[in-house]
């Protein structure tokens, strides 16, 4: 039988919506947003047929809502609120309109014109149509809170006042009146089961109902293979102030991935939404890491600042360019991840910027070898300096997340690892790196490239320089074997550039995903049990064969597979018009889950088709074609 392009497509969608879950942890940091057809009426009650359908995500009070930025705080009053908080939200997505339906239950609901006395929503949407990198938080903030200068006294809110709008689509202060424009762009009625600011009822809970209008904050979530909408929220929640009551009073908030509207710490939840994925299109797809970090047999590298050893060619490390001011190179990188790299050149002379003569440029490489986690660098450079100045270093800022430590905020705690250029051109740690290489879990190293001198004259061209990193994870808590293998991390490259006049002098800093500890977002990366290129994976049953590939949608997809006898695998990649356009000779493969890459380098956005052939490795006989498809993003 003939089998075209739309046929073809059919079956693919059929075999992965069978396929099983990824071995690894799953992601905390995500949630679908299923397509309705509508419509939705926004009166607080969440009565449409399709909210049954959507996916949900209940978040509590002291309850981990999701590594590695979840958390909750006490504001004020008792420590173990009496009242704790529980909420269940809710995703729809309609068109470009992103609609949340939340349902907090809460016996005291109300606010007063002080800050943090108050229940109410604290969320924030990444401005995708922002020009800068990268996509600042645009806040959207939902509750209670009534600053009014002109009253006195905790409680001058009437009973029965809903909430207010703060933030991009709204008018200071709470309550104004907001234009045609605003309310199209974001809109929320809110119903309490109970009486707001007035404790002599008790209330049982308040339910929202909101709309985004997503696309004018930069997102297409209608295109094939759908967007990522970059969000977080903080639940605030106090009680027992309508009148105050000492005893019983209590402020706290509990969030997931960031506490705040207008700042990017921690991390973020990224909401999926694609127009495949509806109401009546059965279980959501599985999405797994935004990166595989390969497990690389073969010697170790020495330490010694030149990554040459055969093993930094190995086509298994995730290699990726870090360059100041080059917008289409973020625009590669995976996921969110061209969203959340960016760039800065703080003033380091007076107020003025100097113009960026010799743009930071490096190459990076990782992997890993049990514990031990690689990092190679390739910096070019026309003038390596050393300097005390922080902004005006040349060198590397790491960040990693502890395994299970908890900061302040009860959100997974991250550790800044950096190093620097010094004065004779050696690596200087600095930072967390300095403390892991004291407890002999790190090492260090940086080699200058020919011709390359130390100074910060900028009289002698330079050509740059290399560096090496090791670190044993078990000095950040992992567990011997790596537990789940999941991994957070951030790369951020530091170039200081001094000239005469010193006018000219400048410095910069570059990221890969996230710029600091403790800030908005590391990439969530998997490190894989063994050798990739194909690698096996663990605790994934493989008695059958089978198929299917993640993330899907992606900016590049892993295939993973089953082979239930020795086979030798040959691996094809179709376009939806039946074109070949990739065709690879994977080899002979033993029994095992295994996975490969397919990064879809110059290929279009859009829906691709893949066959994995299994055959006898001594007659060549067929044995079996596992298929499946992938979505790629641009």
């Amino acid at each position: 039988m003939k089998t075209g392009p739309v046929t073809a497509l059919l079956i693919a969608t059929t075999l992965a919506a069978a396929l099983p879950a990824v071995g690894e942890v799953a992601r905390e940091d995500l949630i679908w947003a299923r397509t309705a057809t509508g419509p939705i009426t926004l009166d607080g009650v969440l009565d449409e047929a399709e909210w049954a359908q959507a996916e949900s995500m209940t978040i509590q009070w002291e309850q981990d809502a999701g590594i590695p930025g979840s958390g909750w705080k006490v504001e004020a009053g008792q420590f173990v609120p009496s009242d704790p908080t529980s909420a269940t939200l809710k995703f729809l997505v309609i068109g470009n309109e992103l609609y949340l339906g939340a349902v907090v239950s809460d016996s005291s609901v109300g606010g007063s014109v002080e800050f943090n006395r108050f229940d109410g929503l604290l969320m924030a949407i990444k401005n995708h149509a922002d020009p800068g990198a990268p996509k600042p938080p645009a806040e959207y903030f939902y509750s209670w809170w009534y600053p009014d200068t002109t009253v006195t006294g905790p409680d001058p809110q009437p009973a029965g006042r809903s909430p207010g709008f703060v933030g991009i689509w709204a008018e200071w202060p709470p309550g104004s009146p907001r234009t045609p424009v605003q309310i199209a762009n974001w809109d929320a009625v809110t119903v309490v089961d109970g009486l707001s600011n007035d404790d002599t009822t008790i209330d049982e809970s308040y339910t929202v109902e909101m709309r985004f209008n997503v696309a004018a904050m930069g997102y297409n979530v209608t295109q094939s293979g759908g967007d990522i909408i970059e969000w977080n929220i903080s639940i605030y929640d106090s009680d027992w102030f309508w009148p105050f009551d000492g005893p019983k009073f209590t402020t706290n908030r509990v969030w997931w991935q960031s506490p705040w509207g207008n700042a990017a710490w921690y991390s973020e939840v990224r909401i999926h939404a694609n127009p495949t994925v509806t109401t009546t299109s059965g279980p959501v797809p599985d999405v797994g890491p935004e990166l595989v970090i390969a497990q690389v047999d073969g010697s170790p590298p020495t330490i010694d600042g030149d990554p040459s050893e055969a093993i930094w060619s190995d086509p298994t490390v995730h290699t990726f360019d870090i360059r100041f001011d080059d917008d289409a190179l973020r625009q590669t990188y995976e996921a969110v991840g061209p969203y959340r790299a960016g760039q800065f050149q703080p003033a380091i002379v007076g107020s003025l910027l100097a113009f960026v003569v010799d743009p930071g440029d490096a190459e990076v490489k990782i992997f890993h070898q049990g514990d031990f986690l690689y990092f190679g660098f390739d910096v070019n450079d026309l003038v390596v300096q050393h300097h005390t100045s922080f902004d005006r270093w040349d060198g590397f800022l790491i960040t990693l997340n502890e395994y299970d430590l908890r900061g302040n905020d009860n959100q997974l705690m991250s550790r800044r690892i950096s190093f620097q250029v010094d004065a004779d051109g050696s690596a200087l740690p600095q930072d967390y790196l300095a403390t892991l290489i004291g407890q002999g879990d790190a090492q260090v190293a940086i080699e200058l490239k020919p011709g390359t001198v130390v100074d910060t004259l900028g009289m002698v061209p330079d050509t740059g320089y290399t560096a090496e990193l090791e670190i044993d994870l078990k000095g950040l808590g992992y567990p011997a074997g790596l537990g789940d293998g999941r991994l957070f991390v951030g790369v951020n490259l530091l170039d200081g550039d001094s000239f005469i006049p010193t006018t000219d002098s400048y410095g910069t800093r570059t990221w890969w995903y996230r710029e600091y500890e403790d800030e908005c977002c590391p990439v969530w990366a998997y490190l894989a049990p063994s050798p990739v290129g194909v690698h096996e994976v663990a605790g994934v049953a493989s008695n059958d064969a089978w198929a299917r590939s993640y993330p899907n949608p992606g900016r590049r997809a892993t295939i993973q597979f089953s082979v239930p006898h020795s086979s030798r695998v040959h691996f094809e990649v179709f376009d939806v018009a039946g074109r070949l356009v990739e065709s690879r000779a994977v080899g002979v493969l033993d029994p095992g889950v295994r996975e490969l890459s397919f990064r879809g380098n110059g290929r279009a956005a859009g829906v691709y088709l893949y066959r994995l052939k299994l055959l006898d490795p001594q007659s060549g006989a067929l044995r079996t074609s596992l298929n499946g498809k992938t979505v790629l993003l641009k």
